[in-house]
């Protein structure tokens, strides 16, 4: 579906003239809502993975990694690398993997450690809809960091909506419209009947009320 540029710039103006200032920078959430789908139909579910053209700032990305592709995504600044060693450490403590886990948004692992990121991490992961993207050990990391931390990801299981951060407070209202045209239009792209499957869509601050952009 194609929302007016105009029309969503001005819906961001009005997010952010009714939310008033809060102590830490807020993000920016889109939430679209679904009619006509029966959700229990697994092939109606969205599970969509989506690149942005502005990112939404501050995705953390943890690496599962060794060796040369370890030293690698460090210096190309990934936020956590996770070696082998921590992660045989981790198979036999769900809690202190939890925890590990917990506090990052993207999961990118080196192919080979796949089978022991899937037993250890996968339960954790998996449900969050966060399982690690396999990437060859001579990937090139800076250029899949830079990728992964611009991804969101619309998932909605059994429910009818999905939501997402669709950028930062301190973000342009230009580089956050770009960021809602591309989502609309993937989503939009998976839909059995496109716009007509939207019932409403809503742009909000993270403290701020929603305000109906359609």
């Amino acid at each position: 579906m194609s929302v007016p540029r105009e029309k969503i710039l001005d819906t961001l103006s009005k997010v952010r003239e009714g939310a008033p200032p809060r102590g830490f920078e807020q993000s920016v959430d889109i939430t679209v809502n679904f009619r006509d789908l029966d959700m229990r139909q697994p092939d109606n579910r969205v599970n969509l993975r989506i690149s942005l053209p502005n990112g939404i700032g501050d995705q953390k990305v943890l690496v599962f990694a060794s060796g040369d592709l370890a030293l690698r995504a460090r210096r190309a600044g990934a936020d956590s690398i996770m070696e082998p060693r921590e992660l045989d450490e981790l198979a036999s403590d769900k809690k202190a993997a939890k925890r590990r886990l917990k506090d990052y948004d993207i999961f990118v692992a080196e192919a080979p450690l796949m089978p022991t990121v899937g037993r250890v991490a996968g339960p954790i992961l998996g449900p969050r809809g966060k399982m690690p993207i396999p990437i060859p050990p001579q990937a090139p990391i800076d250029t899949i960091l830079d990728r992964e931390r611009r991804v969101v990801i619309l998932r909605s299981r059994e429910r009818a909506f999905v939501k997402c951060k669709v950028g930062k407070e301190s973000m342009s209202d230009e580089e956050i419209a770009s960021n809602v045209e591309t989502i609309l239009s993937d989503l939009m792209g998976i839909l059995k009947r496109g716009k007509n499957n939207v019932a409403s869509i809503y742009l909000k601050l993270t403290m701020g009320p929603a305000v109906r952009l359609f």
